[in-house]
C-alpha cells in the first residue's frame, strides 16, 4: 500500500525578483512500512521535500498524494489533523521545551488534539517515554538530559500521536557515534512494528541502517537505490560495547529508479 506519493512536484520560493527553484519536477513513492533516507548536497532540495511531506509548506505545481488523499485539496484545519494524527516529526535541534519535564514535551502534541481520541494524555506521554527507555526520566527537564536521552525524547513526543509515519530531519546529526546507533537501533525497532520512516541524513553510515536511499541535487532526485546489505543497528551497538568494531557498511546498492 502507497503512503506517500509525490508526482512531478515542483517547489519555487519567490522573494522579489528573486526565484529559486527549491525542487524539480520530484518523483517519489513510499510504501507503507518502508524506513528510507534521502540524502544530498546542502541546498539540494532535501529539506524542502521533508517540508512538503509533512504538510508544513505547499507544492508550487504537481501532486501530493497522502493515504489516497490529495494534500492540496485538504482545508487547512484538515492539514493540520492530519500532521497530529498520521506523521510524527524528529530534528535534529530536538526542539524541546528547556523549562518543561520530558513528560510535559511529550504530552504537548496531544494538547492540540481536537478529536481527543486519547482519553488520557499524562498517561500516554509515560507510556512513550517508557518505549524508548526513559521511563525513569519523567520529571527531568532537557538539561537534565544528555544528548541522546533528548532526542530519545523527541522520538516519544513523535510517537505519542500514534502516527503512520515518521519524518527525522537529521536526527542523529548532534549526537557520537555511539548515541547515533542507539537512535538508529529504535528507529529499526518502530519499523518492525509497522511504522514508516524517512530520514533526511548527510551520513552514509546512518543512512545504511535504512533499507532504501533516496539520492537529490539540484531540486531533483538523482537516483533511487535498494540496500542490498542493510546494517544493523542494535547488533552494531553489542559489538561496540564488547571493545570490537561495528560491521561494516554496505558498499553497493541496486538502482531501482530511473536516475537523471
Amino acid at each position: 500500500m502507497e503512503t506517500i506519493v509525490l508526482r512531478n512536484v515542483s517547489k519555487i520560493y519567490q522573494t522579489g525578483e528573486n526565484r529559486v527553484m527549491a525542487l524539480s519536477g520530484v518523483d517519489l513513492t513510499v510504501s507503507k512500512g518502508e524506513i528510507l533516507s534521502v540524502m544530498g548536497a546542502s541546498g539540494s532540495g532535501k529539506s524542502t521535500m521533508l517540508n512538503i511531506l509533512g504538510c508544513l509548506d505547499a507544492v508550487t505545481s504537481g501532486e501530493y498524494v497522502l493515504d489516497g488523499h490529495r494534500v492540496s485539496d485538504l482545508a487547512p484545519n484538515e492539514l493540520a489533523d492530519i500532521r497530529n494524527r498520521k506523521i510524527g516529526f524528529v530534528f535534529q535541534g530536538f526542539n524541546l521545551l528547556p523549562r518543561t519535564s520530558a513528560l510535559e514535551n511529550v504530552e504537548l502534541p496531544l494538547l492540540y488534539d481536537r478529536s481527543h481520541r486519547i482519553k488520557d494524555p499524562r498517561k500516554e506521554a509515560a507510556a512513550a517515554l517508557e518505549r524508548v527507555d526513559l521511563g525513569s526520566r519523567l520529571d527531568h527537564i532537557p538539561s537534565q538530559l544528555s544528548g541522546g536521552q533528548q532526542q530519545r525524547v523527541a522520538i516519544a513526543r513523535a510517537l505519542v500521536t500514534r502516527p503512520a509515519i515518521i519524518l527525522a530531519d537529521e536526527p542523529t546529526g548532534n549526537l557520537d557515534s555511539r548515541t547515533s546507533l542507539e537512535i538508529m537501533g529504535l528507529f529499526q525497532d518502530l519499523n518492525r512494528e509497522g511504522v514508516t520512516i524517512l530520514m533526511v541524513t548527510h551520513e552514509p553510515d546512518i543512512a545504511s541502517f535504512t533499507e532504501r536511499i533516496i539520492e537529490m541535487r539540484d531540486g531533483m532526485v538523482i537516483g533511487d537505490h535498494r540496500v542490498l546489505d542493510r546494517g544493523d543497528a542494535a547488533r552494531d551497538l553489542a559489538r561496540v560495547s564488547s571493545g570490537s568494531p561495528p560491521g561494516s557498511f554496505p558498499e553497493t546498492v541496486e538502482t531501482e529508479a530511473h536516475t537523471r
